[in-house]
């Protein structure tokens, strides 16, 4: 059995990761046009302002694209196929999207409700994936 990489937290990154062991998913929004920005940026890519902080959002949101993998050769990645992974396009804004697995659905699908939960991994803490939201 392999291990998964970890996270390796940059100054740029640490509050999201920050935020995750608390159980948060926090964005970068810009300042001055007050946009959400993820993956986190060194300035807007907006309006270009370098003003941006990192705020808790819902986590919540649809399903934009996914693939089922049934084949990894990634570490620590081969014993859990096979495994949903998605772009998220969450509710706080059009076009913000977040990447993560789909856990405990086998009927993914466009479109389909979710909203985010947090798995330990082993060795850093906290990392988001999301789940489908329940009937």
């Amino acid at each position: 059995m392999s291990v998964r990489p970890l996270p390796s937290p940059t100054p740029l990154t640490a509050p999201y990761w920050a935020a995750c062991q608390r159980g948060e998913l926090a964005l970068q929004r810009c300042q001055a046009c007050r946009s959400f920005v993820h993956f986190p940026e060194p300035s807007c890519p907006y309006c270009h302002g370098a003003d941006l902080a990192f705020e808790p959002v819902s986590g919540r949101g649809s399903v934009h694209t996914f693939s089922v993998v049934h084949r990894s050769f990634a570490p620590g990645y081969a014993e859990r196929t096979p495994y949903v992974i998605a772009w998220i396009e969450l509710v706080e804004q059009v076009g913000l999207r977040a990447f993560g697995n789909v856990l405990g659905s086998a009927e993914v699908q466009i479109g389909l409700p979710v909203e985010v939960c947090f798995e330990e991994l082993p060795g850093f803490g906290r990392v988001p994936n999301f789940r489908a939201v329940p009937a």
